[in-house]
């Protein structure tokens, strides 16, 4: 039997009331413990929320990576490359790709009676994945896309607001091409309304037939801007980037345009670059927050060392080397630790779910680009958490242990 623990567990479980000094101070360390789990569960689960819902946002509508032509540059006015392209059929069946689909962007402006809105045109075909717009609809259905061409556009319910535009009303577009002085006019219908929270792209993107601006550009059928590539792991996204890149590379037809592939993460680097300075801002608060619990179950420690000097007194004469009583209060504080990480826990996890499931807590999209706090619970991370508290402030626990060997028997029992 381990006589170390089961003295623990007894000193743990004691009701002493003549310890009551140490029964309070040792309350106040484990609730210390308790609200620093509960911080940190909060602001992990909150900003890897809120990274996920901004990164999910962008990819919906840029792709996390886009193959196109080598000459076309980061602006939405693209050069046309061959929709059949020899690498399409490995592409789509690598395992780390989750879709593929066409896309022609170009710009134009929408003009009403009351005002004007420049707008970036994506044209998607038959193969455009719904979700998540599905997801971000306020009205509408979806384009029907797989007949003859439609009139039918998705618009922001930013610019709908702007534009005071609604489902089914008709509107103006106005293009101009290149070497071209006379701009072109289109008439489109809302047919969809969406609203995502990313102010930035929701003011710029609308959704049309590819058809129409592959004939606004004068292009074939089997000409368009490129192809938009998702991947089903974010973290993973710059290796999948070369092996398409050597993909491409190894079907090259000599007279074909040359392809490139374009990284989400380099298309918009001041939003990834943003979310990334979060991570720091967590670990912050995690270091804090482990350094306040080390040091409150530290005072604890030696509160209970010094009012226990009597019961190391008698271990000693016993027999029991310092290292057997260090043990002692070692387990007696994991005993405590996880007393707090427990309740720390169950409080993280119950107004995190609140969060999650009731939206207590919004926000404003045009700064923070959701209306409400994100909260992303993982087991994963909850058990890093849990195990790196326990193992951090067990740790500091040690030299404050060291305490015991300078108690001598002789003086605590002639003393008592």
């Amino acid at each position: 039997m381990n006589t170390e623990l089961f003295i623990a567990r007894r000193l743990f479980s004691s009701k002493d009331q003549d310890q009551k000094m140490s029964r309070r101070i040792v309350r106040l360390a484990v609730a210390g413990i308790s609200l620093g789990m509960m911080v940190m569960i909060l602001a992990v689960a909150i900003v890897t929320g809120f990274q996920r819902e901004i990164e999910d946002k962008v990819n919906g509508f840029a792709a996390h990576l886009q193959v196109v032509n080598y000459d076309s540059n980061f602006s939405y006015q693209t050069e046309f490359i061959n929709s059949r392209q020899p690498f399409l059929d490995d592409l789509k069946a690598m395992p780390e790709v989750r879709h593929v689909q066409q896309f022609i962007t170009k710009p134009g402006m929408i003009r009403t009676e009351e005002a004007i809105q420049g707008m970036v045109l994506k044209g998607i075909a038959a193969d455009f994945d719904w979700t998540f717009f599905e997801k971000n609809k306020v009205a509408g259905q979806e384009i029907p896309l797989d007949s003859l061409r439609t009139n039918q556009v998705w618009i922001s319910e930013q610019v709908s607001n702007l534009l005071k535009l609604t489902l089914g009303d008709s509107f103006r577009m106005y293009f101009l091409n290149e070497n071209e002085r006379t701009p072109r006019i289109r008439q489109f219908e809302v047919g969809g309304i969406y609203r995502t929270g990313l102010e930035e792209f929701d003011q710029m993107f609308m959704l049309i037939d590819i058809r129409h601006l592959q004939s606004l550009n004068s292009w074939e059928e089997d000409q368009i801007s490129g192809y938009e590539v998702f991947v089903n792991d974010l973290n993973a996204v710059d290796e999948i980037e070369y092996e398409v890149r050597d993909l491409i590379l190894a079907n090259l037809v000599d007279d074909e345009s040359l392809l490139r592939v374009i990284n989400i993460k380099r298309k918009f680097p001041h939003i990834f670059d943003w979310l990334n300075l979060l991570d720091m801002n967590v670990w912050i608060i995690l270091l804090l927050m482990v350094l306040v619990a080390g040091f409150n179950m530290v005072s604890g420690l030696l509160v209970i060392i010094l009012e226990r000097t009597q019961m190391i007194g008698v271990l000693k004469s016993l027999g029991a080397a310092n290292v057997n009583v260090r043990k002692v209060f070692l387990y007696l504080s994991v005993f405590l630790i996880g007393q707090g990480l427990l309740w720390g826990n169950l409080l993280g996890l119950a107004l995190g779910l609140a969060q999650h499931y009731f939206e207590i807590i919004h926000l404003d999209p045009t700064s923070y680009y959701v209306d409400t706090v994100p909260v992303n619970i993982s087991i994963l991370h909850l058990v890093l958490l849990n195990v790196g508290a326990l193992v951090v402030t067990t740790f500091m626990l040690l030299g404050p242990s060291y305490f015991v060997s300078r108690i001598s028997p002789e003086k605590t029992i002639r003393f008592e």
